[in-house]
């Protein structure tokens, strides 16, 4: 467990750094590609409550502000990433720092959860699925965009992420995603690889 806490930490301390500069860096440009699919797919609920988990500078609330029926909330490990998407985005967003195993909201709180290349920080993903679990409404949906890679080089860069201290957990397959899903309790629908090293999937709560 201490190790998973370091994982968290170099995660903190990393985005802390890169904050100001996160969008024109190569992270900001990497998870530009998966934004498209992600607004598409979320612009088919009318109306709700959605948060961002792992919601960073806070481009995407930026984008989904556009669609005024939605009441935007947003979360985030790094305190210095929130104070970006807080001078970003509108006063009426609410965001807060805070760790994705410790969601603070109460259960049933969001109608669509979404999670955009931060999944693959987290060292403890059952207990971020469960959390997100709790809370989203039974007829909720989550949206998961993250990166992946061939099989073999998969393999390699989990093995690097147990070396490095960037804050990166591991990459999964659309086999392990599902299965980590399922066993949450969440139904995954809607695969779509976006390129070769990039994905989207939704789920049902």
């Amino acid at each position: 467990m201490n190790n998973k806490n370091t994982f968290k930490e170099n995660s903190r301390m990393n985005f802390d750094k890169q904050a100001e500069n996160y969008d024109d860096g190569f992270d900001g440009r990497f998870v530009r590609v998966m934004y498209d699919e992600i607004i598409k797919r979320i612009d088919k609920f009318q109306n709700g409550i959605l948060l961002d988990v792992g919601c960073g500078t806070g481009n995407i609330l930026s984008r989904l502000y556009e669609n005024k029926k939605l009441h935007l909330c947003g979360l985030d490990i790094s305190n210095k990433m929130i104070e970006v998407a807080r001078r970003n985005l509108n006063d009426d967003i609410l965001l807060k720092v805070g760790d994705a195993e410790f969601i603070p909201w109460p259960d049933n709180t969001f109608d669509i959860i979404l999670c955009n290349a931060s999944f693959h920080h987290y060292p403890n993903p059952q207990k971020v699925l469960l959390e997100m679990k709790r809370v989203v409404k039974a007829d909720g949906k989550l949206i998961i965009g993250d990166p992946t890679a061939p099989p073999l080089i998969r393999q390699v860069l989990n093995f690097i992420f147990g070396i490095c201290h960037n804050g990166d957990y591991k990459i999964y397959s659309l086999k392990e995603m599902k299965k980590l899903l399922r066993r949450c309790g969440f139904r995954p629908f809607e695969f779509k690889k976006i390129n070769y090293k990039s994905f989207v999937i939704s789920a049902s709560a």
